[in-house]
């Protein structure tokens, strides 16, 4: 039993119609797999973002626990809130009366009743560096 394969035959085109429909088939398969490998490679690369801004923000919230818990961060808030003075410390209260604005000078000479004067920043180096008479 011959089989007559001459280029009408009717087996030859199915068996040409067969392989089309399976090269077809492996094709839309390839294509599918590697869309979604690209799907899954972007959802991993969007992951790995968050998760370096999250470890981030933990190492930042961390630091700011270390120094919210820290015996300096104490101390600074009693002494603003509550008056703290540790042995040795000396308390200085600074008036808001008679002080000179920024950008003048304020004359010893004058005495209590000074005149406040308006100085270039040239002078104001000049007087803090040679001229001790002025505060």
């Amino acid at each position: 039993m011959l089989i007559n394969f001459n280029p009408t035959s009717n087996v030859a085109k199915l068996i040409i119609v067969v392989e089309l429909i399976l090269v077809i088939y492996l094709l839309n398969t390839l294509i599918v797999s590697v869309y979604r490998g690209y799907q899954i490679d972007k959802v991993i690369n969007l992951f790995e973002t968050e998760n370096r801004r999250i470890e981030e923000d933990n190492r930042k919230k961390t630091e700011d626990f270390e120094y919210f818990t820290s015996q300096n961060y104490i101390d600074k808030i009693a002494k603003q809130n509550l008056g703290l003075i540790n042995p040795g410390e000396q308390v200085i209260v600074l008036s808001s009366q008679n002080l000179p604005k920024p950008g003048q000078i304020l004359s010893i000479e004058d005495g209590p009743d000074n005149v406040l004067v308006d100085l270039e920043n040239k002078d104001k180096w000049w007087y803090f560096f040679f001229d001790r008479t002025a505060i």
